[in-house]
């Protein structure tokens, strides 16, 4: 049996893009990962298991198989006749894709969203508000002595990013495990938390208040209640004090942050308390962002239209409005009358009312699962797995860009992303004439 070993090869699962990877292949298959986590494990071992291989289109008759070129003309047929088509996803596909699409979107006049309207979208919108004091991840394993995650679980949700970038790497000054102190925040004992030098747990929703206090601390001012947010007036001191006294801070704070009560006004306590501890040191703060290129979206977004996220060519250019033209609350409203999902699953992840408004009208799916929502689609077209099957770009949740690689043939037949919207929107142009 022959083995073949490919390397470097960034993992296509979560926010932390993991470039080190080492995957075995034999006899067409991938046998197996070195240096991924099991969720990336899991995606390089059974990303064929739930696959689509070909298109389907709801018929009179119910569901049938079609060929490719049926089920274009059919997507582009439907997203010509809405007079407000939604767009929606684009998080777990590359960058090229979120450029065709976002060009899909301005040629129908719809509107489109990735999922950052549904995590960390109170995050951009404060960021947009205060400003930012970040770096990338390179700069934090090389120099970070204390590193906080706030509203986060990373052993958790990006399982790798202890081990690569904070307390279990070895950076160009900071060596061990001795050099660097970790603190969690958290409202529940996590398991990031059990192996923190830290764990300050505080009350749900009491985010806002904490930050507060923090901030008069640091202005050695004094605090007036005796408790704020579940801690003793005392451990806000000392938790103050941490923070002056280290040499390169940053806080990565998840959505524990951003869902919890406050929303988006949290992240802008965040970025105000990282504003302030900069009057006295070097502190530094970044978002924990969930799929693999929901960073990358926001960037394509604000790069092609000015803005991250919900942006609605209904009127021939963008407009952003979050809360108005996002996925969620025109689904709601009832406004749409199509959609194209590209690369995600909001019937099983949306609203039960939202998830109802978008089965009610003509529903298109690009992705290679047969996801619940490719399973009640209109038309359901199967593409490749970017970064397993397909190349492309994505960028990192510090905002550094990344090529993924193809290491094994997709199915015969499968395009990617980019050529199926390429493929929709040269149809779309032809239809309109």
């Amino acid at each position: 049996m022959t083995f073949n070993v490919t390397n470097d090869i960034a993992c296509p699962f979560c926010g932390c893009l993991c470039d080190d990877l080492k995957v075995i292949i034999s006899d067409g298959k991938i046998v197996d990962v070195k240096n991924a986590c099991i969720y990336g494990l899991t995606k390089f071992l059974n990303y064929s298991l739930e696959r689509s291989v070909t298109p389907v289109v709801q018929g009179d008759n119910g569901k049938v198989e079609v060929d490719l070129e049926t089920a274009v003309d059919k997507s582009a047929r439907i997203l010509i006749d809405a007079k407000y088509p939604l767009l929606y996803g684009w998080s777990c596909t590359s960058c090229e894709a979120q450029r065709v699409g976002l060009e899909l979107a301005e040629e129908i006049g719809g509107v489109i969203d990735n999922t950052t309207s549904v995590c960390h979208g109170p995050s951009i919108e404060a960021l947009q508000e205060i400003g930012e004091s970040t770096c990338t991840l390179g700069e934090v394993k090389s120099r970070a002595d204390l590193i906080i995650y706030w509203g986060s679980n990373p052993l958790q949700s990006h399982m790798r990013h202890l081990s690569r970038y904070t307390i279990g790497t070895e950076g160009r000054f900071r060596k061990t495990r001795d050099d660097r102190t970790m603190v969690v925040i958290d409202v529940r004992n996590t398991y990031s938390a059990r192996v923190a030098d830290y764990f300050y747990q505080i009350e749900p929703n009491s985010d806002y208040e904490l930050m507060s206090a923090l901030r008069v601390a640091l202005r050695d001012q004094e605090i007036e209640q005796d408790e704020v947010a579940g801690l003793k007036k005392d451990e806000i001191y000392d938790l103050a004090d941490m923070m002056i006294s280290c040499d390169f801070g940053i806080v990565f704070f998840g959505l524990g942050l951003t869902m919890s009560l406050g929303a988006n006004r949290n992240v802008d306590a965040a970025l105000s308390l990282i504003r302030d501890l900069n009057k006295r040191t070097k502190f530094l703060i970044m978002p924990m962002r969930g799929h693999f290129n929901v960073a990358g979206a926001d960037v394509v977004f604000t790069w092609q239209t000015g803005y991250p996220f919900a942006v609605d060519f209904s009127r021939g250019y963008p407009r952003y409005n979050p809360g108005d033209t996002s996925a969620v609350d025109i689904l709601l409203r009832g406004e749409s009358d199509a959609s194209l999902i590209v690369a995600s699953d909001p019937v099983a992840t949306f609203p039960v009312e939202a998830s109802k408004r978008l089965l009610s009208n003509p529903l298109i799916c690009i992705d290679p699962h047969r996801s619940l929502t490719a399973k009640a689609a209109t038309v359901a077209i199967p593409s490749n797995f970017v970064g397993i099957e397909c190349t492309g770009t994505a960028y990192r949740m510090d905002t550094i860009p990344l090529p993924l690689k193809k290491v094994i043939e997709p199915p015969e037949g499968c395009l990617s992303d980019v050529q199926l919207l390429e493929m929709i929107l040269r149809r779309v142009r032809e239809l309109k004439g």
